[in-house]
């Protein structure tokens, strides 16, 4: 516990760098900063996971769930806020614990923006979706029944929309006024709303079987968290 702990510190610390260096940096530098950022996120989890001395066989299916949170997303692009990924995510945290989802949460992000589009709000959306299944993993001990579980994922539609307005406001810093972030915030709630029902439906339908085959594959093959 004290580890995970320590894991979510340094969450928290790396989100303020984001915000204060995305505050501090002129536009033109967006590019430069995102990439530190990203690769100060597989630092801090690849440092990690190298500790832990994980199995290869562990990579191999986190590695094979990033690839299809990354890949449902893409069917969907043109419905904005519909998409499976963040259903696939928390499930992860759910079974594989926080660290992994977290790995898999960053990762599906900067995949999928591969095919559409990397920009400034790629590492908003990874730690969006990081920290979305590193929650997942931490508080998996109260997420027992499924409407816990909806319940986790329709807030969780909301809070990774308001964590993705962030870079939209500090990306205008030289122009924030209480105004315009009541009015960014106002103009997300319809697809913030869209996420939250997607994310409950996807768990209704599909949560059970997926974490009995998830959790069937951690034992077989003596997976730890």
């Amino acid at each position: 516990m004290e580890k995970r702990k320590t894991i979510l510190l340094l969450i928290i610390i790396l989100f303020s760098l984001i915000v204060v260096s995305f505050i501090l940096f002129p536009y033109q530098h967006y590019l430069i900063l995102s990439l530190a950022i990203i690769g100060i996120i597989f630092f801090i989890f690849f440092t990690r996971f190298e500790i832990r001395k994980i199995k290869a066989r562990e990579i191999v299916i986190l590695a094979i769930l990033a690839a299809t949170a990354a890949i449902s997303r893409v069917p969907f692009a043109g419905l904005p806020s519909i998409q499976p990924t963040s259903f696939v995510i928390i499930t992860v945290g759910l079974v594989f614990g926080a660290e992994s989802g977290f790995l898999v949460g960053a990762v599906a992000a900067i995949v999928s923006n591969i095919f559409l589009g990397q920009g400034p709000w790629t590492p908003w959306q990874m730690f969006a979706w990081g920290t979305m299944g590193l929650s997942a993993g931490l508080l998996r001990m109260f997420l027992c029944k499924k409407w816990m579980q909806c319940f986790f994922g329709f807030i969780w539609g909301f809070v990774f929309g308001w964590i993705m307005n962030l870079w939209i406001i500090t990306s205008n810093a030289q122009n924030f006024s209480w105004e315009f972030l009541a009015s960014v915030y106002f103009s997300s709630i319809s697809h913030d709303l869209a996420h939250a029902i997607c994310n409950v439906v996807f768990i209704i339908i599909f949560s059970t079987s997926w974490v009995k085959i998830l959790q069937r594959f951690k034992r077989k093959h003596g997976l730890l968290n």
